[in-house]
């Protein structure tokens, strides 16, 4: 009942936005120096929102257990799972934050595209089949199968937990940009916006509506970023070299931006961050809760390989989208803040641009395809963001529920529909505090957050789940020990390198205490070696239990004799 008059509540105030509210916010766009108001945008965003509102209420009668809740019920085949995988990985950071990237530093950018899909052949021989053989509804399941439950379940949930934070504030600033060009609001408004909507899809549709908002949202991301680049191609008779050699003329950097160096400045940033990105992949929670929505582990595969093919394809359009926006934006003082003044050849500066460079591709889809296609753009850009929320959020809350409570606190003992009950609630607290970082952490590049997600993902929950799985010697000890160890050194390097303790949080240059801004070839190196050194000296009875158990384990992972079923997870 609540569901329905929310649903019709918006139905009805969609209208009645349109028709009553342009003038003030146009007013209110002028004063603010945000960008003139779109009508064609704002009615698509809103038809967006009621239909995936649709989808969520028809997700939410098809919800009955757990399994359907964390899960799908098992029942995604592996081209629906690849599509949503894809539609769950190309994120604000992929469309507008590598964009945007290209737009500031050129050729550089693409480092985060080469990075991001390298790491899926990781994912596709490494872990994908023997996690959907091991686990049931979270990667915890296979860290803990032969180890012990309990404190391995609290690491893994709280590497969860500071992954999907990391990974929400980039997510959060771009729908927060995203709402505050197309509406003129106020960012802190925006923000909110947009946590309440994630909200209402994750507490009432689970895991069916996330996978179907993914999977649609994914084809529409790539139909309207193919559409965006052939448009760009065909203004320079489909001919790279035109594009670039236009690009070096109008880029305050000139031919800088066509080598390395723009972005990451040395050798040992550009190891750390490839590490980061690469095997920070295969530790993703949002992403290795996918694999136990298929029936089995041929599934995950296919899953896999489909959703690789639909992300390379997708960081390919990024790279024209972005020097696209070098092209045709660039000397268009449209896209430019009020006060913003052009160089002599008449280029402004990509860090003036109206919502910043993060809204590079939102503002090309204006200049290639006019009002409607921007409409059509933002409404994709939005549902881009909320489907890898709505995708972060379950894996967050799936953390607090299912790995700390029900395994953790009530020993197996609570029932499904007070876990399910619990899930929902946490949703709701991850929502707020997702509001309150996206508000804090405003002015950083999405896909440079998502980088700091990345390396913890690399340094914590990726070392423990390899060594769990492919080591005969690794012990809960040493699981323990060194999962903590790259969680807490990554997240203390990350807080003290240079774009956090001196651009985010205001202290002078050159106080950093971390010279590097992605810690993720220290900490990973920190974890690895803590889990194979304290498991080695581990000599208590549990570890020779835990030994012992690798062969079940083994064969487990690579037959799935004894994997649990499609439906009953």
């Amino acid at each position: 009942m609540i569901y329905r008059s929310v649903y019709l509540w918006l139905a009805s105030a969609a209208g009645v936005f349109l028709a009553a509210t342009r003038p003030a916010f146009a007013d209110a766009a002028q004063v603010s120096g945000k960008s003139e108001i779109n009508v064609e945008a704002i009615a698509m965003f809103l038809i967006f929102v009621l239909a995936t509102l649709g989808i969520t209420k028809w997700a939410a009668g098809r919800t009955k257990s757990a399994a359907d809740f964390y899960a799908a019920g098992g029942g995604i085949t592996g081209f629906q799972n690849g599509l949503a995988i894809a539609g769950d990985y190309m994120s604000a950071a992929s469309f507008l934050g590598i964009s945007g990237l290209v737009f500031a530093n050129g050729y550089d950018g693409l480092i985060y595209s080469v990075g991001w899909l390298v790491g899926w052949p990781i994912v596709l021989f490494l872990i994908a089949e023997r996690l959907r053989n091991l686990g049931k509804f979270t990667f915890a399941d296979v860290a803990a199968f032969r180890l012990e439950a309990t404190p391995i379940r609290i690491l893994s949930a709280t590497g969860t937990l500071v992954v999907v934070a990391f990974y929400l504030i980039a997510q959060m600033v771009g729908a927060g940009k995203l709402i505050q060009t197309l509406f003129g609001l106020d960012y802190l408004y925006a923000v909110i916006i947009v946590g309440a909507l994630m909200i209402v899809y994750v507490a009432f549709g689970g895991m069916v509506a996330t996978t179907w908002v993914q999977i649609i949202k994914a084809c529409l991301l790539l139909g309207g970023a193919s559409f965006m680049a052939l448009m760009v191609l065909a203004k320079f008779s489909f001919s790279p070299e035109a594009i670039f050699q236009k690009a070096v003329e109008v880029h305050p950097k000139a031919i800088e931006i066509m080598g390395p160096g723009t972005l990451v400045k040395d050798p040992v940033s550009a190891i750390s961050l490839g590490l980061a990105l690469m095997f920070g992949t295969a530790g993703l929670p949002h992403i290795l809760m996918r694999f136990f929505t298929v029936a089995d582990a041929k599934a995950a595969r296919k899953s896999v390989f489909y959703a690789t093919g639909f992300i390379g394809y997708f960081y390919i359009l990024t790279f024209i989208i972005g020097f696209g926006a070098i092209t045709l934006l660039l000397q268009d003082p449209a896209y430019f803040n009020g006060g913003a003044v052009p160089a002599a050849n008449g280029s402004f500066q990509p860090a003036d641009m109206l919502g910043t460079g993060n809204m590079s591709a939102v503002h090309l889809s204006n200049a290639v395809g006019g009002s409607l296609f921007l409409g059509f753009i933002s409404a994709v850009a939005f549902a881009t963001i909320l489907a890898v929320v709505a995708g972060l959020t379950l894996a967050g809350a799936t953390a607090v529920s299912h790995d700390l409570y029900a395994s953790v606190i009530a020993k197996g003992r609570a029932s499904e529909e007070h876990e399910v009950r619990l899930s929902k609630i946490s949703a709701v607290v991850i929502g707020i505090i997702a509001i309150f970082l996206g508000y804090i952490f405003e002015n950083q590049n999405v896909a440079f957050m998502v980088g700091l997600a990345f390396a913890i993902a690399a340094s914590c929950n990726f070392p423990v789940l390899v060594m769990s799985v492919f080591w005969k010697g690794t012990t809960t000890m040493g699981a323990l020990i060194g999962g903590f160890l790259g969680l807490i050194s990554a997240t203390m390097l990350v807080i003290l390198s240079p774009q956090v303790w001196e651009n985010t949080f205001g202290n002078p240059k050159g106080s950093a205490l971390f010279p590097y801004d992605n810690p993720a070839l220290f900490s990973m190196a920190l974890a690895f070696t803590g889990i194979w050194l304290f498991s080695l000296l581990d000599r208590s009875a549990r570890a020779a239990r835990e030994r012992a158990a690798h062969e079940a384990q083994y064969i487990r992972s690579e037959t799935g004799i004894g994997a649990s079923g499609a439906v009953a997870h």
